[in-house]
């Protein structure tokens, strides 16, 4: 794969400054140009402004610029127009969501090795006369990195076939014909495409240590505001990643998430078409209608959308 890691996303709301608070709440670190920061990768997320909520800007790691050239020849047999090139990035904006995809050549991100959380069992005690760490924990669960993002489409198969045709992204599972899970490192996915009635951003997902501090970090955002539940706890079936989804000022979800699948060889790697609830969830509370459908898609079809 020469794609190697996500990189960045930039998210477009109609309240910088309150959508900013929020993040800084969720875990990340606002630095002082606009960026916020994860623990192990750095300069992850950008919010800018837009009239509505959405996905502006995906930066994805590539090893040279010989990845470079071959994304370029590839976007060019699509017919993908307004390709950009600079030493180091190559930059073209998906023509059914308006996304600006850039690939850059940046190194590997390498996070070091988090030691697992012991947990006690059937036949299996590995933590002796001790309470368990994930309650002695007392600080604010900050992500260790951005693990991806969801955007709706109103061409699946046109966006589907720019990043993975075009840029080299990888497909991992499918939802019928309305969702394609696509990855563009050794993570289950890095971008979810979804079938939907107008293009807007679903979701960013953001990795901590394990279970519980996918719960302390929810726990903490609910504490004063229980309005920003979504869904959760559960456990996902594509990725079968730990998952609690809360919301953002915006309207756009934000997820904590842990133990994702991890697809280091493709040759090992099946896809399958998932139907019904398994391709959301393999156990926890069903998903709410809004999560399926946001309340505000009326609004955002309509551009009647504003701040909140």
């Amino acid at each position: 794969m020469t794609l190697h890691r996500l990189l960045s996303v930039s998210i477009g709301v109609p309240d910088v400054a309150q959508t900013a608070g929020y993040y800084s709440e969720f875990g990340l670190g606002a630095e002082a140009d606009g960026w916020f920061t994860t623990r192990d990768a750095g300069r992850q997320l950008r919010i800018v402004a837009a009239p509505t909520r959405r996905l502006v800007e995906l930066r994805v790691g590539v090893d040279d610029r010989d990845d470079l050239g071959r994304a370029a020849a590839n976007l060019a047999r699509l017919g993908v127009v307004g390709v950009e090139r600079t030493a180091d990035t190559l930059t073209a904006v998906e023509a059914a969501t308006g996304v600006r995809a850039v690939l850059e050549v940046a190194p590997r991100l390498v996070q070091e090795r988090v030691p697992a959380t012991s947990y006690n069992g059937p036949g299996r005690i590995e933590r002796q006369g001790s309470r368990a760490p994930g309650i002695l924990r007392t600080g604010p669960v900050r992500p260790r990195k951005l693990g991806h993002a969801v955007v709706g489409t109103t061409d699946l198969a046109v966006a589907g076939a720019f990043f993975t045709e075009g840029l080299g992204f990888k497909v991992s599972d499918r939802i019928g014909e309305v969702g394609v899970f696509l990855r563009c490192s050794t993570d289950h996915h890095n971008l979810l495409l979804l079938q939907a009635p107008v293009t807007y951003l679903h979701h960013t997902s953001w990795q901590v240590d394990d279970i519980d501090d996918v719960g302390r970090g929810a726990a903490a955002m609910l504490e004063d505001h229980p309005e920003r539940h979504v869904w959760g706890l559960g456990r996902h079936h594509a990725g079968s990643n730990f998952f609690w989804y809360l919301k953002d000022p915006a309207g756009n979800f934000s997820e904590y998430y842990s133990d994702m699948d991890c697809v280091p060889d493709d040759q090992l790697w099946t896809p399958e078409v998932l139907e019904g609830a398994k391709g959301l969830f393999n156990w926890g509370p069903p998903p709410p209608p809004s999560f399926l459908a946001p309340e505000d898609l009326g609004a955002l079809m309509t551009g009647s959308h504003g701040a909140r």
